[in-house]
Formats: C-alpha cells, sequence, structure tokens
C-alpha cells in the first residue's frame, strides 16, 4: 500500500506542559499535533480457517470482539476523547492507562494489569520526502485480542495485515499474544529503515567534511545530531520493554512467543548498538569539521608566512637604500638599481629553495 504524505508536525515549546496544567492524574486530554484527525475503528478477526473485517461503533467495539477468533482492533485518531474515554470504560481501562494513550509525549513503557498487559512505542519511518516521522502508538493485550491506538492511518503494519489477510506464515495459527509481538516485531523492524538513512547520511556528511566543508556542512552536522539525539529517545528505552516483556509471568504472554520475543530483543540490542556508534560518529564529524576547518587556516597562514618571511630582507635592504643620505656606497654605481633588483630576485628564489626542502611548502 502507497503511504500518503505526512506533514511534520511541529508543537511549540513546553506545548505538553501547558496542555496538562492544573488536569487532574488520569485526566484523558489529548496532548499532540493532530486535532484533526477523527477517530475511527476497524476490527480485523481471524482464525486458521477464516477471516473477517467490520468496523464497529466505539461504544459496540467490546460486543463486537468474538471469544472464538483472534481480534486485532486498531483506533485511529486520539484527539477525539470522549470516544477514546467510552472505550476504555466499556474495557474497564484504567484512566492512567488512556492518559498515557492520549499523550504523545508520553516515553516508552510497558505496563501489566490483571487482565491485560499496555504498552506505549513510537513508530518511526520516512515518508515520501525522506523527513523522519514519530507517530505514537499505545497496544493493549486482551485475551484474545490486541487493541492498539494510534494517530494516523499511516503505520509500519502492512507486513503483519497482509500476512494475516494471506494466510502467511505461522499468524494465523497462534494466539493475542503471538499478534501482539508481531506487531511490536514490525515497528522494530523499521528502525533498521531509518537507521540506515542515518547511515547514509554520516557517510555523505563524512565524504564533504574531507573533500569540501563549508559552513552549511556543520550545520547539517548539527541537523543530524539533533537528529540522532530524537530517535534515541524513542528507540533507546524498547530493548528494556522486551526484556520485561521476555521475563513476565503474566498468563497472557506464552512461552512460546517468549522465544520470538527473544529475537526482537537481540534486533534491539543491535539497534542500540549502532545508535551509541552514530551518535559517537556524528560528534566525531564535528571534531573532524574542525580540524579541516584549523587546517585550512593553518595553510593559510603557513602561505603567509613564507610570503612575509621572503620580504622581510627584501623590506631590510630596500628600507637601507632608501634612506635620505648623500654618501651612501653604491648609491652612484651606473648599474646599482639592476644590481639590486638581481639581489632581491636572488634572495627570494634561494629562499624559495629553501623552505621547499625544510618541506615547509
Amino acid at each position: 500500500m502507497a503511504r500518503k504524505k505526512v506533514q511534520k508536525i511541529k508543537l511549540p515549546k513546553a506545548f505538553r506542559a501547558k496542555s496538562k496544567l492544573g488536569k487532574a492524574p488520569g485526566a484523558i486530554n489529548y496532548v499532540g499535533g493532530r486535532k484533526e484527525q477523527l477517530t475511527k475503528i476497524s476490527l480485523l478477526e481471524y482464525t486458521n480457517d477464516s477471516l473477517k473485517t467490520q468496523y464497529p461503533r466505539p461504544l459496540k467495539l467490546k460486543e463486537s470482539i468474538s471469544n472464538e477468533m483472534t481480534s486485532f482492533c486498531n483506533v485511529v485518531g486520539l484527539a477525539q476523547e470522549n470516544i477514546i474515554d467510552g472505550i476504555g470504560k466499556s474495557f474497564n481501562f484504567n484512566n492512567l492507562l488512556l492518559e498515557d494513550v492520549v499523550d504523545t509525549f508520553q516515553r516508552p513503557k510497558i505496563e501489566e494489569f490483571d487482565d491485560h498487559v499496555f504498552g506505549v512505542f513510537k513508530m518511526l519511518y520516512l515518508n515520501q520526502e525522506d523527513l523522519l516521522v514519530v507517530e505514537h502508538m499505545a497496544m493493549v493485550l486482551i485475551e484474545g485480542t490486541v487493541l492498539v491506538f494510534q494517530e494516523t492511518e499511516e503505520d509500519v503494519f502492512d507486513g503483519v495485515l497482509n500476512r494475516i489477510e494471506q494466510k502467511f506464515g505461522r499468524i494465523r495459527s497462534r494466539g493475542a499474544d503471538y499478534l501482539f509481538f508481531a506487531l511490536l516485531d514490525a515497528i522494530v523492524d523499521h528502525y533498521y529503515i531509518v537507521l540506515d538513512e542515518v547511515k547514509d547520511k554520516l557517510e555523505l556528511l563524512e565524504e564533504e567534511v574531507y573533500n569540501k566543508p563549508s559552513e552549511e556542512t556543520a550545520k547539517r552536522i548539527q541537523l543530524i545530531k539533533k537528529e540522532i539525539l530524537r530517535i534515541r529517545k524513542w528507540i533507546f528505552p524498547v530493548k528494556d520493554l522486551v526484556n520485561r516483556l521476555i521475563e513476565s509471568e503474566h498468563q497472557l504472554i506464552s512461552k512460546d512467543t517468549k522465544l520470538f520475543l527473544k529475537d526482537t530483543l537481540d534486533h534491539c540490542i543491535e539497534i542500540n548498538e549502532d545508535l551509541t556508534l552514530y551518535r559517537e560518529m556524528s560528534t566525531s564529524l564535528m571534531e573532524m569539521y574542525m580540524t579541516s576547518v584549523s587546517n585550512k587556516m593553518n595553510e593559510v597562514m603557513k602561505v603567509l608566512t613564507v610570503i612575509a618571511a621572503i620580504f622581510i630582507p627584501l623590506t631590510f635592504l630596500a628600507g637601507i637604500y632608501g634612506m635620505n643620505f648623500e654618501y651612501i656606497p653604491e648609491l652612484h654605481y651606473q648599474n646599482g638599481y639592476f644590481v639590486l633588483w638581481g639581489v632581491f630576485i636572488a634572495i627570494g628564489i634561494g629562499l624559495l629553495i629553501l623552505f621547499k626542502k625544510k618541506g615547509w611548502l
């Protein structure tokens, strides 16, 4: 499925703090920049042999879920707080959980409750202009159901949906906990795509720093450093969250699914190592840029110093013969002017040869 153009959302400073100011803990207050996105619900249910899709009303969502099928319920759009509240009440979710669902600044987390497991993650992907898009999403694992809340219709779950629709692989034969894993694994896999783009940018900047650094190069290095820190903020905690799911004793997560989660954990470890490496590379690039600029300045100063060193003895001789004394030796020589020029040229050439032999040029 082709991706639509995604607008990059820019929020004013302290947006989150101002939005939450004076609100009680657990208040369902959407914090984000996509207030125009209406809430839509789709329900995909499947077994080994059957598959059906429906679009239930928010208040009828729980009643629409079949107890005999594995259900993937996707709630798109978080700005309509009353609908999110209604869904939460129908499933008896804690208000603190719903507060995290609609808070797009919430860091990735995992929380376990008696009858469900709740997770907050960030989907990172590139839009058509190769700009980084960070989308807030939350997942709730219930008996036989995975409930997903996300900001927009754009997501990274196309591969999972294709596997379900085409009865491809093991996903149709396993339960909701495996679906939870598959969605989480899709999120982690797309981190690789984002990091590959970061790597390409760093390599291009590295060549530019070596060959032809400019002020624009320094600005781009600073931008990539900020982007890496931003990515790290959302990706780095995921490793610990996956590890927590593996070590969990919750009845909704089977031992078989934990084996697959270990593979996701390996990916997270590799991604975190790459992030650390890219962060160091961006810092090194700035140091290389400053060194390159300094070296260029040194080259300029060396040339100027050589020129000054050549003209020092010439200036000295010119100063002597420029004095206004009547009885200066050689003053009345017929070819004195040309001899002096010959001395000047000889000194200049001699100094250039000397500097060349010394390796100063």
